[in-house]
């Protein structure tokens, strides 16, 4: 069976899952647009956007899009390590498939979720006046963009719950996840922060996409001067890339060594 074929069915055990269980996708998909609602009514208008006038809404959109690649992470790194600490992974192994059709299956599985989580909030954005303001071409990049960064972000959740099987690690990347999420350019423009910390927090790989979705999508930026304002689509490629290099090998050895 080939790895293609083998992982998707495993991502269809993993659908299946979910189906079952809905509770946590779905209340995955309510914090965000909670999250959404909070900042663009209660806090919106005491935020400034650079550039002169900038609509908030439209500012604040692609960000929480961006964010929501983020957050679950945490998810997929619990599952890994349950499988894992069950035995589940141990059965997969006995089989006559491809090792690595069981992170594939995984990842496949997550990255439809997290499509389905994009499209309904691009649907709640739409209800509350966020607008495409380029073409068709230009917003299913920023899409792919989007979901790019999800991919680059799993195989960082993959290798951390293939090494760290405890609970006490799942915790861990639950409360890292929240500093990285905000200390970005998903609520506020890395401009209005004090110099240093709008240095660091540019290149975020957050603040990365969120910039490139924005810029595709037509929408203000917050960004006036520097890299970000002229390569931020390339950047947004080319980071996720980065990621995905240096973590897909490291997963694909940790669960090698899952038996050793």
């Amino acid at each position: 069976m080939s790895a293609i074929r083998a992982g998707w069915i495993i991502t269809l055990r993993d659908l299946q899952h979910w189906v079952r269980q809905p509770a946590m996708p779905i209340f995955g998909i309510a914090f965000t647009i909670m999250l959404l609602l909070m900042f663009a009514f209660l806090f919106g208008g005491a935020i400034e956007i650079p550039g002169g006038g900038a609509d908030y809404i439209g500012f604040l959109l692609p960000g929480v899009f961006t964010l929501t690649m983020l957050f679950g992470l945490e998810n997929t790194m619990a599952a890994m390590s349950e499988d894992s600490k069950r035995g589940v992974t141990d059965r997969f192994r006995s089989m006559p498939i491809p090792s690595s059709s069981i992170v594939l299956g995984r990842a496949g599985a997550d990255l439809l979720y997290s499509a389905l989580s994009l499209a309904v909030l691009m649907g709640g954005g739409l209800l509350l006046g966020w607008r495409v303001e380029t073409g068709l071409g230009q917003a299913v990049l920023a899409a792919a963009l989007l979901l790019w960064l999800r991919f680059a972000l799993l195989w960082l959740g993959i290798f951390l719950g293939l090494t760290f099987r405890g609970a006490g690690a799942t915790m861990a990347i639950q409360v890292l996840v929240w500093p990285i999420g905000f200390l970005s350019s998903v609520f506020v423009s890395t401009e209005t922060m004090p110099a240093w910390l709008g240095a660091v927090t540019q290149w975020n790989p957050v603040s990365i996409t969120a910039t490139a979705a924005r810029e595709l999508f037509g929408n203000p930026t917050g960004v006036t001067a520097g890299l970000l304002s002229t390569h931020a689509v390339l950047l947004a490629v080319v980071v996720p890339l980065a990621i995905t290099l240096v973590f897909l090998p490291l997963s694909a050895r940790a669960y090698r060594g899952l038996g050793k």
